[in-house]
C-alpha cells in the first residue's frame, strides 16, 4: 500500500508532462525553436516574454494565430490552423 501514492503522483506527473512535450515537439517541428525559446531571449522574444506581454488581453490569442498565419510581422507558420492555435495556447500558457 505504500507504493500506491508513489505510482498515483508518478502517473499524475506523466499526464501534466505528456501535453507539454507534444506541444514543445510541434513548435520544434515547425521551426519556432529556431528563433524562440521558452524562458530566454534568441532572435524573437522569448515565449515567456510573450506570455507577459498578452497577459490579460482578451484577444491575444485571435492576435497571434493571424501574425503567425498570416506572416504579420513574423515568418508565416507551415502549422496548420488547429496546431497554430494549439502553439499559442501553449506559448501564452508559459
Amino acid at each position: 500500500m505504500t507504493r500506491l501514492p508513489i505510482v498515483l503522483a508518478a502517473v499524475s506527473a506523466l499526464a501534466i508532462a505528456a501535453p507539454v512535450a507534444a506541444q514543445e515537439a510541434l513548435a520544434k517541428s515547425d521551426g519556432c525553436l529556431n528563433c524562440h525559446a521558452v524562458d530566454t531571449k534568441k532572435v524573437g522574444p522569448s515565449f515567456k516574454d510573450v506570455a507577459a506581454k498578452y497577459k490579460g488581453k482578451p484577444d491575444a490569442e485571435a492576435t497571434l494565430v493571424k501574425k503567425i498565419s498570416e506572416g504579420q510581422g513574423h515568418p508565416k507558420t507551415k502549422a496548420s490552423a488547429a496546431d497554430a492555435t494549439s502553439l499559442i495556447k501553449w506559448v501564452l500558457s508559459q
